[in-house]
């Protein structure tokens, strides 16, 4: 047994993956001390395209230098394209809050839909089942369940104006504030406030609209009116509730 045990360790090192190693001359002496990365965030998008026999070849055509590492179609069928521990291309150029790079921090999931009608309940339902596993296992902020029109304001506009955020927000994925919203205080900032919540303020007018895409999709523009301030102050105090419920959760071992 020993003999076995020892071939099928030999075996595992002889096929691993080469490591990654310094452009100049060093030594390796491999460490049993690591783990795979650990995503922070989930991005979701719509596909733009009327069928997933479309997404799937946009999403897998090598010349597109496009995927997503989930792909959800009409019917609820969940499609796995990329490895969770690699970084798949799917927010592009992209922010929030301090992190540039959403692509290497997140999964992405993409979901059948064309952008001009509504989501099925059936795709909802598995995209919840997913996002629920995804969180458990992930420890995912309720907060950093979030829009590629979020991370790319401007730029992109998915998921559309369709998507449910609030039945999402009410199964623990992302924020969200029903109305009436009591007014913000007088010397409340509401630009301030969302880039406190992750937008990018650097092109104002296309971060606010992509927060209204969101939260308040019948009156997309860039104008923020009493209503919008006291909606992102609402927001501001369910995303410091979020974080005390995530919070006072199971907590990962403080030695890794």
């Amino acid at each position: 047994m020993r003999v076995i045990a020892l071939l099928a360790a030999l075996l595992m090192v002889a096929c691993a993956p080469t490591p990654q190693r310094v452009g100049h001359p060093s030594e390796w002496v491999g460490s049993p001390n690591f783990n795979d990365r650990r995503p922070s965030y989930v991005v979701l998008h719509h596909t733009s395209d009327d069928t997933v026999d479309e997404a799937l070849r946009t999403l897998t055509d090598p010349l597109r230098e496009v995927s997503a590492h989930y792909l959800i179609g009409r019917d609820g069928v969940i499609h796995q394209l990329v490895d969770e521990r690699f970084r798949a291309w799917h927010a592009g150029r992209s922010r929030w809050g301090a992190d540039a790079d959403l692509n290497s921090s997140s999964i992405g999931v993409e979901l059948d839909n064309n952008g001009a009608e509504p989501f099925p309940p059936v795709q909802i339902d598995a995209l919840m089942r997913l996002l629920s596993d995804l969180k458990a296992r992930y420890r995912i902020p309720t907060e950093n369940f979030l829009a590629h029109a979020d991370v790319a304001p401007g730029r992109k506009v998915d998921p559309s104006a369709w998507f449910p955020w609030r039945e999402l927000a009410q199964g623990g994925f992302g924020l969200w504030c029903d109305p009436p919203w009591a007014p913000a205080p007088e010397n409340f900032d509401p630009e301030l406030a969302l880039q406190a919540l992750g937008y990018d303020m650097s092109r104002r007018d296309a971060a606010v609209r992509a927060f209204k895409l969101r939260f308040v999709p019948t009156r997309i523009d860039a104008d923020l009116t009493a209503d919008d301030r006291g909606l992102i102050h609402c927001l501001l105090q369910a995303r410091a509730s979020s974080r005390m419920n995530d919070a006072s959760g199971p907590v990962d071992s403080p030695t890794r």
